[in-house]
């Protein structure tokens, strides 16, 4: 793991606190910062967003099913995985944790080596999932961006009183259909689902779009269409 990550620590005994700070801290990937109660742990979560936060279930005055409720309550810690450390084994808590929202529960005692891989497994997971909404949120932005251009397009051609004839390109029937799909502001996936066919296909045929017509993004490809009448 090349990123640093930075760690809460919650667990009311120092021996716990002190041999897991030391054990993850060891490899100089991860950071961790400590506290011995939920209030402990509010203070330090003013301050910083942890990217993975453990805690004990049995801690006095709140406990860890009551912090991990008010962690879920907060928008800002919502997304941040939750590592639950008990004395407790019973299927019973497991269920309970699972269910308040932890990712993951380990019964103490346990092996630091497990704990560490955990901690690796829920940052490489949370960089995963954080990667796939850039992504979508990067082509929702292209298909609203396609939408409004064919908007403004539309606008301008009922001011026109005359419409420039279209140009002719030879496009085949598959090509014709992709166009089609890609100017309604649909994803390659989208497209491959509709015209039931693989996302590599989909995206050999909006390359030869692309060569046909002499565009190099999708809204270019679809103002090039809209413009010269090769979709609707």
């Amino acid at each position: 793991m090349s990123d640093s990550a930075t760690i809460l620590l919650v667990d009311d005994e120092p021996s716990v606190r002190e041999s897991v700070q030391a054990y993850l801290e060891y490899s100089g990937d991860l950071t961790v910062k400590v506290a011995s109660n939920a209030a402990d742990a509010w203070e330090l979560l003013e301050k910083i967003i942890p990217d993975v936060i453990i805690s004990d279930i049995m801690m006095p005055e709140v406990d860890g099913y009551q912090f991990l409720e008010k962690l879920r309550d907060d928008f800002r810690f919502q997304g941040v995985p939750v590592i639950f450390l008990t004395a407790r084994g019973m299927t019973s808590d497991r269920i309970k944790g699972y269910n308040a929202g932890c990712d993951a529960y380990l019964p103490k005692p346990f092996d630091p080596e497990e704990l560490e891989a955990i901690v690796k497994n829920l940052l490489e997971r949370r960089k995963v999932n954080e990667k796939s909404g850039s992504d979508s949120a990067k082509l929702e932005e292209i298909a609203q961006e396609i939408r409004e251009l064919k908007q403004q397009l539309g606008q301008q051609q009922n001011n026109l009183t005359t419409t420039p004839p279209p140009i002719k390109i030879d496009l085949t029937p598959r090509e014709k259909s992709v166009l089609d799909l890609v100017a309604e502001g649909l994803m390659n996936k989208e497209i491959a689902a509709r015209l039931e066919t693989s996302v590599r296909n989909v995206e050999k045929y909006v390359s030869r779009l692309f060569s046909k017509t002499g565009t190099n993004s999708r809204t270019e490809l679809v103002r090039f269409a809209l413009k010269h009448g090769l979709t609707e």
